[in-house]
């Protein structure tokens, strides 16, 4: 059964990768997908403009999957992203995509857990709760295949904080 997920992820480097898992058909959209002249239309509006933004299209949303390529964890919106989701109380998981390729025909590169870099009120990084999935496949189909297979399972594996 498809499932209402906020997909948080870099923009510029994974939105091929993005499209891609929305097609898999395990997610239930109920919103047109933002192009990059939207995109930037509303952070030109300023950071409360995008907080909004966010918070309207995580509201009622069942998890919030965090879509990992080479620079996902060094951006400003992802780490408030996945901040939001846990203040929430929202299930987090995160999926690696990194070998999937985009539409140059280019994999991406394997970057850091952007939930190593965001912490809990006590400091303990989110990455001791939150699984980060890492595909295995030995080409982008293979890596491809691995997250439509398990891409339900892992967003009814998402942690929720309960605290």
């Amino acid at each position: 059964m498809a499932k209402k997920v906020f997909l948080s992820f870099h923009y510029d480097g994974d939105v091929t990768r993005c499209q891609r898992i929305r097609n898999i058909g395990a997610i239930e959209e109920d919103r047109e997908e933002v192009s990059a002249q939207r995109w930037e239309a509303i952070k030109g509006d300023g950071d409360q403009a995008v907080k909004n933004w966010i918070a309207r299209e995580m509201a009622g949303k069942d998890a919030v999957v965090v879509l990992v390529g080479g620079g996902t964890a060094s951006r400003k919106w992802v780490k408030y992203e996945i901040e939001k989701a846990w203040q929430d109380k929202k299930p987090l998981v995160g999926i690696r995509v990194h070998g999937m390729l985009d539409l140059q025909g280019n994999k991406g590169s394997y970057g850091d857990d952007p939930f190593g870099k965001v912490f809990d009120s006590d400091g303990t990084p989110l990455s001791r709760y939150v699984s980060l999935h890492n595909p295995s496949g030995a080409d982008s189909k293979a890596v491809y295949a691995t997250i439509r297979d398990n891409f339900e399972s892992w967003v009814n594996g998402a942690v929720k904080r309960s605290w």
